[in-house]
């Protein structure tokens, strides 16, 4: 008899913000966890930290840092919550505004990853721009929940990393530098 292969985890290219933002997204996990409610502050690992999951799939191969070369910080836009998922728990997210820069990031990384079988929430056609702050809400806490969440945050992209929970390895792959002032 055929023994079936063990399910793996996919692998995932992440973007990470600037501390402020980091902070301010803690703040929505922390004041979530000390309701009583579900959320990502409990998840105290390492590689826990709020992101912007760019591409996953299993068998995702690790980037080199040229494939970031010229590629500076960019200000992102922490908006609207989320709910994904259906019966009567969900992920809780807060969306995040597409801009040029970040569709012109995704496209990049999602060239030079090549075509593969992507997790649906990252697959082409299919990507929600987010970060998760609940991975298993009740729905009857949803009310609750969205009462502290708090306004948009601004955000600025700082760091592409690569997360391999097979070997709970975090691969830094680049460090956005700041924007140039622009001479006149």
């Amino acid at each position: 008899m055929h023994e079936p292969e063990p399910q793996r985890s996919p692998s995932s290219i992440e973007l990470l913000f600037d501390t402020e933002a980091d902070v301010a997204i803690r703040a929505e996990w922390d004041a979530l966890a000390a309701a009583g409610m579900s959320s990502l502050a409990a998840h105290t690992s390492a590689s826990n930290r709020p992101h912007l999951t760019l591409v996953a799939r299993v068998g995702l191969p690790t980037l080199g840092a040229e494939v970031f070369d010229g590629i500076p910080s960019f200000p992102l836009t922490l908006g609207a919550p989320l709910l994904f998922g259906c019966g009567d728990r969900r992920v809780l997210a807060r969306s995040i505004v597409p801009t040029g820069e970040l569709l012109a990031l995704r496209s990049l990384v999602h060239g030079a990853v090549g075509p593969g079988a992507d997790a649906p929430h990252t697959a082409p056609g299919e990507w929600m721009p987010h970060v998760a702050l609940a991975r298993r809400l009740r729905v009857a806490d949803l009310a609750a929940a969205l009462d502290l969440v708090g306004g948009d945050i601004a955000a600025h992209a700082r760091v592409v990393r690569h997360w391999d929970p097979a070997t709970a390895s975090i691969t830094t792959l680049a460090e956005l530098p700041p924007r140039r002032a622009s001479a006149r």
